[in-house]
């Protein structure tokens, strides 16, 4: 069951001992076509810290957060103190960076590609560039998106299940799979379960007409 996911495993934050870790800024996106629970956007080019772990698609979100949020906690190369928006990690040193929404979660050559989305305001070359070399930084240019949203626990059943639902909505409506799924979540695990915002997003090939 490795065939699975890109973009996002949120994880068991209490469990890490992280008492204020919750995402304020989300990635933009346009709404280009809305159709019940399911719709076609349009992302911006972003930038994204990621980690490749092993495991099974429910644990390898667990093993990835710590060193994601050591990172934007100020675990890297820049010792400047900047503003941040609220609420924010509580770093020790370096420069701490607003956590976003969501965490993505990916297939990546047999392990898994766990990633956050880092603030719009950086670029490649201002980016903080991590102390530890497990984490890379990547830019991921504008796309196209289909997605499929939904509540309730973090699965694999659930997350096949939609996945499945999303792709039969591809085929309805003539688009073409250009990149691996991926698995976003936008809450931390203390949510009630159906207030939980989850998401399936795989990138599209989109004409100019559609």
């Amino acid at each position: 069951m490795k065939h699975l996911l890109t973009v996002v495993g949120m994880v068991a934050l209490l469990l890490t001992g992280v008492p204020k870790a919750m995402a304020t800024e989300e990635a933009p996106y346009t709404v280009l076509k809305s159709d019940g629970i399911f719709e076609l956007r349009h992302y911006e080019a972003q930038i994204l810290v990621e980690i490749a772990v092993d495991g099974d698609l429910e644990d390898a979100g667990r093993k990835a957060f710590r060193p994601l949020f050591d990172y934007i906690s100020g675990k890297n190369h820049s010792r400047s103190k900047i503003p941040m928006t609220a609420p924010v990690a509580q770093g020790a040193t370096g420069e701490k960076i607003a956590m976003t929404a969501p965490v993505s979660q990916e297939p990546r050559q047999g392990k898994w590609a766990v990633s956050f989305v880092m603030p719009a305001s950086y670029t490649m070359e201002t980016i903080p560039v991590p102390d530890n070399p497990e984490l890379k930084l990547r830019w991921v240019p504008a796309r196209k998106v289909a997605a499929v949203r939904y509540s309730g626990f973090w699965s694999e059943k659930r997350y096949l299940a939609h996945r499945n639902l999303l792709e039969g909505w591809l085929r309805e409506n003539n688009l073409s799979a250009v990149g691996e799924p991926v698995w976003a979540r936008y809450n931390p695990p203390f949510t009630l379960w159906f207030l939980r915002r989850n998401e399936i997003l795989i990138p599209v090939n989109v004409d100019s007409n559609t």
